[in-house]
């Protein structure tokens, strides 16, 4: 019983400690992805761009394919590290060695794949931006009008997570139903939930597209970023009509439960009304 009791435990402790990590690893992404490029030079940095040299000499200079060579090794990285684990026969294996573990470690390692990302990319500040806004007045509205839509597509973002049921997708409920007893969590969802979430996993797409793209300025660096994570983001799902007629249910569902108890309070004082006239 003890060491039972000891097992889960550790299992308990090995789940808080890996969403911690991956909720520290998900700021720092924030921070990386979306708001340290709006903010590039407030503080005086060195220029995101050199937009006097033409692009010709720019992609025989050392000093931008240098730091594209290791954007690109990170990336592969990430990518590798992101699917392999995916990957059928890969995910039967871990899940025998780890057992309810198993989610936990693939959460654990996708963070770990992007604190490696985030603190050995190399800015290519030695080309020319792809599109810059550097005149005034934009050049102080429209960073702050990408801060207000990043904001929001965070906002979503969390949402969305939250109700995708954000415990299962970090391996948390794997383990509180493990010490339960309770078998897997997706076995007490509807063939049809279990079903869309096999399809997509990636439940941000369009949110993180848009954080990706909408920026006051666009390096080399950030376009070899935005464009491999919208390439991942756009096949690693397979939604089919089957899905899409799941999700159109599920919305009128919620949609049905958020009005019900307004019509009923709405019919209260109409009942009682006419109790007075009786």
């Amino acid at each position: 019983m003890a060491s039972v009791t000891l097992r889960a435990c550790g299992l308990c402790t090995a789940a808080l400690l890996n969403f911690a990590f991956v909720f520290i690893s998900g700021a720092d992404f924030i921070r990386f992805i979306s708001f340290r490029v709006i903010y590039h030079n407030i503080t005086g940095e060195t220029s995101l761009c050199q937009d006097s040299i033409p692009w010709s000499a720019a992609l025989q200079d050392s000093s931008v394919l240098k730091p594209l060579v290791v954007d690109v090794a990170l990336l592969i990285l990430f990518t590798l590290q992101h699917s392999l684990l995916a990957w059928t026969p890969v995910k039967q294996a871990c899940q025998s060695v780890l057992g309810s573990l198993n989610r936990t470690a693939y959460c654990f390692t996708t963070a770990l794949a992007l604190q490696i990302l985030m603190n050995y990319w190399q800015p290519v500040s030695g080309a020319p931006c792809l599109w810059s806004v550097r005149h005034a007045p934009w050049s102080v509205w429209f960073p702050l009008l990408c801060f207000v839509v990043h904001f929001f597509c965070w906002a979503i973002i969390c949402s969305i997570l939250l109700i995708f049921d954000y415990p299962e997708l970090l391996g948390i409920k794997q383990v509180y139903y493990k010490c339960l007893g309770l078998g897997e969590p997706l076995s007490h969802k509807s063939p049809e939930a279990q079903r869309f979430l096999c399809h997509f996993r990636h439940p941000v797409c369009l949110e993180l597209g848009v954080v990706l793209w909408f920026l006051p300025a666009l390096s080399l660096d950030r376009l070899l970023l935005a464009l491999t994570m919208s390439a991942y983001l756009t096949l690693a799902h397979s939604l089919d009509k089957q899905d899409l007629a799941f999700l159109c249910n599920q919305l009128s569902t919620k949609v049905q439960l958020f009005y019900e108890p307004h019509r009923a309070t709405a019919t209260i004082p109409h009942r009682d009304s006419n109790h007075k006239e009786e």
